[in-house]
């Protein structure tokens, strides 16, 4: 989960997409500032990985953007409903992107949904 607290430059954006799908992430939810575009991005990134071809199945990740939605909610969703039709989903990452960590509070969030 990219959870966006500050923007960042496209190009270090599209950096940490590659970076995501190269890590094996299989669903991708993004919360924040400029959501929508982190959704584009790993989009784009994994379309990019397989060469603008067919991407196989269990590759495929499904992204999903939240810029309206409480984190709270999105939390929810993260730990009970997403899900890739052929992987199961073992791990979570919460990737926060700020100029300030905040680490406790954003892990304590999460916990308590």
């Amino acid at each position: 989960m990219v959870i966006a607290d500050a923007a960042v430059a496209p190009e270090w954006q599209s950096q940490v997409s590659d970076w995501i799908v190269k890590s094996g992430c299989r669903y991708m939810i993004a919360w924040g500032v400029d959501c929508s575009s982190w959704d584009d991005a790993v989009d784009m990134a994994n379309i990019e990985a397989f060469d603008f071809g067919d991407i196989p199945d269990q590759h495929f990740i499904p992204t999903s953007g939240h810029a309206d939605d409480p984190i709270e909610e999105v939390f929810g969703f993260c730990k009970y409903d997403a899900a890739h039709p052929l992987v199961e989903l073992k791990h979570t990452v919460l990737l926060h992107i700020a100029e300030a960590a905040n680490q406790d509070a954003l892990l304590h969030a999460y916990a308590a949904v």
